[in-house]
């Protein structure tokens, strides 16, 4: 039986070997949106539901040597909803409710099927890709549904889904190993350009800040004790009103309203 079980996962290295250049280049790009400040939303049924919460664990976590922690979640694991979407809407949008309640534009949504016909997680690329979200499958054999339904696809070449499975690991962990190798550049490069959407801190007006920063509001001309961040200050003069209000910036990354008084 063994040597039966590791004849057929041998069979599969042969084709699996070739998945080295996509698995660096998903490492790469979930690496820069992860740093970002996106997030990557992950799904499975049975044994790829358990693989789909190890990604996560490795993200949130760490792989190997530690570093700061990652956006990942795994949509299977909150159950209570999943069982209340399931039971209002019915099992087939367990996944893509969550995707629509999580996702936003340009996130990453990982589906994990051996099958690649599991109706709940082709509804939820539907979902993904109305979103905005850059949908990636891990599959069995092509062509499939799921592989079919995604932006990009690593499928697996054989017909024993327990090898499927036991390769969808190896892939999670090589990801993570690209990704680790290539996140100080991509938070370096994140830093530069700062978060999607930041408004800067209020400060002293006049002062120069990064190029293209918000002009800060402050007391012109004056200095208060080093490092001091004055709220509002008087602008041109005591005649010269002053108007304290809340500014509205739109979050790219996130679709979201920041206020910022």
């Amino acid at each position: 039986m063994l040597d039966g079980h590791l004849a057929n996962l041998a069979a599969a290295l042969l084709s699996y070997r070739r998945s080295e250049e996509l698995l660096a280049r998903w490492g790469g790009e979930l690496a820069h949106r992860l740093a970002a400040g996106g997030r990557l939303l992950v799904a499975g049924n049975g044994g790829s539901a358990a693989e789909a919460q190890h990604l996560t664990a490795e993200l949130v976590g760490k792989l190997r040597d530690d570093r700061q922690p990652l956006s990942a979640i795994a949509l299977h694991a909150e159950t209570s909803a999943l069982t209340a979407i399931a039971n209002d809407y019915g099992y087939d949008h367990t996944f893509a409710r969550q995707v629509r309640a999580h996702g936003r534009r340009d996130d990453i949504l990982l589906l994990m099927s051996t099958s690649g016909t599991s109706t709940n997680l082709l509804t939820a690329a539907r979902a993904g890709r109305e979103v905005g979200l850059r949908c990636w499958a891990l599959t069995g054999p092509t062509p499939n549904p799921l592989a079919d339904a995604c932006h990009d696809a690593l499928a697996i070449d054989s017909p024993d889904s327990q090898v499927v499975q036991e390769l969808h690991l190896v892939s999670v962990h090589v990801l993570c190993e690209h990704l680790d190798r290539v996140l100080p550049a991509a938070l370096a490069a994140a830093g530069e350009r700062g978060p999607a959407g930041a408004v800067p801190a209020v400060g002293v007006a006049g002062e120069r800040g990064p190029a293209g920063a918000v002009p800060a509001v402050g007391v012109a001309g004056e200095r208060g004790p080093a490092g001091a961040v004055p709220a509002v200050g008087v602008a041109g003069g005591p005649d010269r009103p002053v108007h304290a209000g809340v500014e509205v910036a739109l979050d790219g990354a996130a679709d979201r309203q920041i206020e910022a008084g």
